[in-house]
């Protein structure tokens, strides 16, 4: 007849199910948190390279923003030039950018439709490549942008 009472005495299953909950609802709580963590360092990550990526371009749009930086004068060395060791040139954004004369290639870009008959065209592609500004431990993000640029020169044959 013992084995018959053990099966019916009930006491001790409060705590039984009662250390089961806690355990379910620590596994819950942890997993939470690491969810919560993931997201925070996801959202840092997106938020450095989109910091990055502005830097860059914004980089480009200075250099661009100066015709003088595209004359073709001894400023280019091997067909590449830094347009912020000028000191008229101002990097608010602490990009670099290289602007590089494309010598291989000559003639309208494609599909514009221009003549090259009344025009000479020079090609550069300026490389932007901004960083993340942060103070902190992990690495910042980089970026690198390219942009073409062709420069219109009106020839004598075209009446200038």
């Amino acid at each position: 007849m013992k084995p018959r009472r053990m099966v019916r005495d009930q006491s001790g299953t409060v705590l039984v199910l009662a250390l089961m909950m806690t355990i379910v609802l620590t596994l819950v709580v942890i997993t939470a948190t690491e969810t919560a963590v993931f997201e925070a360092k996801l959202s840092g990550n997106k938020r450095a390279a989109t910091t990055a990526f502005f830097a860059a371009e914004s980089g480009i749009q200075a250099a661009s923003a100066n015709i003088a930086n595209f004359n073709l004068t001894e400023k280019y060395v091997n067909n590449k030039y830094d347009p912020f060791t000028d000191p008229n040139n101002l990097n608010p954004t602490k990009a670099k950018v290289v602007i590089v004369h494309d010598t291989n290639q000559d003639g309208p870009p494609r599909g514009t439709g221009m003549s090259a008959i009344n025009f000479e065209f020079e090609h550069y592609v300026i490389s932007g490549t901004g960083r993340d500004e942060t103070e902190s431990g992990s690495p910042a993000s980089t970026c690198t942008i390219e942009e073409k640029v062709i420069r219109l020169l009106p020839t004598m044959q075209g009446g200038y």
